[in-house]
């Protein structure tokens, strides 16, 4: 069993989001760390990318404000190396990072999952990368015991869908609503019939897209999800700290504090039959 499917095996899975670097290196460090505290079971970090297709304002602007602080992927490694947590690593970025790692004897995939895995990445999201051109990536993956993550949206059906699914492993990000990233008030009323499309595959589903507090998380886990994946909440927490000008540490406790409020409501979502939430995790 891989470390991402352990992560899922003991109840429901808080997967956070974090752009690696925002809005500096150490800050961020700190930020990603606070997290695991906060209960987070995986963790998505983000390699930015100058054309976020995926993503709303919010992680857009994070974007940015790791790039300008100099995040790369080397120095993306680099951090990933610096960091002290004992969850997997899931690294989320766009197609084109990948595709132009390395340097003229080797580029591509297998050169950036095998850095990947060395610095410790158990697996990768890649929002513009579609299942039919997976190929290189997915066997690169296999080599180097890493998981390939893809989103499925609520439109995703049929042939599409059977294609995704055969290439997924680790879990599933379903998409609860259509459009970009970002946090909302109300959750998607589709999310349950997206989740129902995909119980004939073995494979944890995480739902990910507006959930912001932990009211959502439970119902999300209520809905029949495995997990839920949160990243504009957490990161308007930081933004908002770079606007206050406020120290690292009191912006750790705020995630800290965020991440264990989703924690929380994923664990109330348990069913009773499931005997509600673990103990230890409470």
């Amino acid at each position: 069993m891989s470390s991402i499917a352990e992560a899922f095996a003991d109840g429901p899975a808080f997967v956070p989001y974090l752009a690696a670097g925002d809005p500096d290196y150490e800050s961020s460090l700190t930020y990603v760390e606070a997290l695991e505290r906060g209960g987070a079971d995986v963790i998505e970090l983000g390699l930015p990318f100058s054309e976020p297709i995926a993503e709303g304002p919010t992680i857009q602007s994070a974007i940015v404000r790791a790039l300008e602080a100099g995040m790369t992927p080397t120095r993306y490694f680099e951090f990933v190396a610096d960091l002290d947590v004992d969850v997997p690593l899931v690294c989320m970025t766009y197609y084109n990072l990948i595709a132009q790692f390395g340097d003229d004897g080797e580029r591509g995939p297998e050169a950036f999952v095998r850095r990947a895995a060395e610095t410790g990445i158990d697996g990768f999201v890649v929002p513009d990368l579609p299942a039919e051109e997976a190929g290189p990536l997915r066997e690169a993956c296999d080599e180097y015991g890493c998981e390939l993550v893809f989103i499925i949206a609520p439109t995703t059906r049929g042939e599409r869908l059977e294609r995704i699914m055969s290439q997924v492993s680790g879990y599933v990000y379903v998409q609860a609503r259509l459009g970009t990233t970002g946090a909302r008030t109300a959750l998607s009323d589709r999310t349950a019939e997206s989740l129902e499309r995909i119980t004939d595959w073995d494979v944890p589903k995480a739902v990910g897209f507006g959930i912001s507090t932990g009211d959502h998380a439970q119902r999300v886990i209520e809905a029949g999800a495995d997990g839920v994946i949160v990243g504009s909440a957490l990161v308007d927490i930081v933004a908002q700290g770079v606007e206050r000008g406020d120290p690292a540490v009191t912006v750790a406790d705020r995630l800290e504090g965020k991440a264990r409020e989703l924690t929380e409501g994923a664990l109330r979502g348990m069913p009773a039959a499931d005997g509600g939430p673990h103990p230890e995790r409470t």
